[in-house]
Formats: structure tokens, sequence, C-alpha cells
């Protein structure tokens, strides 16, 4: 008897050897493409998951969850997810009050 995953990744090997796609990375590619644009929530998810991991900047967060700087701020926020706030090092800030006093 035939599964639906036995047909779908039987689909998948059509549409590779129809051309449609080079391989099945670019097939999942696409597919994972379309999800996050019909699904915005999973998009946003993502985005908090890889900010919380400390993957990427809360501005890029932001930029993948479509929201604005604050907006993103205002999720997190509301779901009780800290912010990641990194503190410059001694270093970095002896040398901006350098730069600054000359």
């Amino acid at each position: 008897m035939t599964t639906d995953v036995d047909v779908l990744k039987d689909g998948m090997e059509g549409l590779i050897r129809a051309g449609h796609y080079r391989n099945k990375d670019a097939l999942f590619e696409e597919a994972f493409r379309t999800l996050l644009e019909v699904k915005p929530s999973i998009r946003t998810e993502m985005a908090i998951e890889l900010y919380k991991s400390e993957r990427i900047s809360l501005s890029r967060a932001a930029e993948i969850a479509g929201v604005s700087f604050e907006g993103f701020k205002n999720i997190l926020e509301i779901k009780g997810i800290a912010r990641v706030v990194e503190v410059p090092s001694k270093e970095k800030i002896r040398r901006g009050v350098d730069l600054i006093l000359g």
C-alpha cells in the first residue's frame, strides 16, 4: 500500500526529473520560502529562535519577521523573551573615549 509520504516523495522526484528543480535542495528551499510567505507567524517564530540562539541581531530578526525594530522588541516582550544586550569591552570603550577626547 502506498502512503501519502511515499506519494509526496515520488512527486518530488518526478518534479526534479521533469526539470522543474535541479535537485532536492532547490525544491526544499522554494517550498520553505513559500511556507514563510504563506504563514508569517512561522517566519516570526523562526526569527525569534535565531535571535534567541544569538545567530542574528535584533535588527536582522525584525527584518526576517517583517516588522519594525520596535515591533520586534514588543513581540519579544509579549512572549516574555529577554533581549540580548551586548556590552562593549573596556578596551572598546577606552578607544571611544580616546577618540572623543583626542
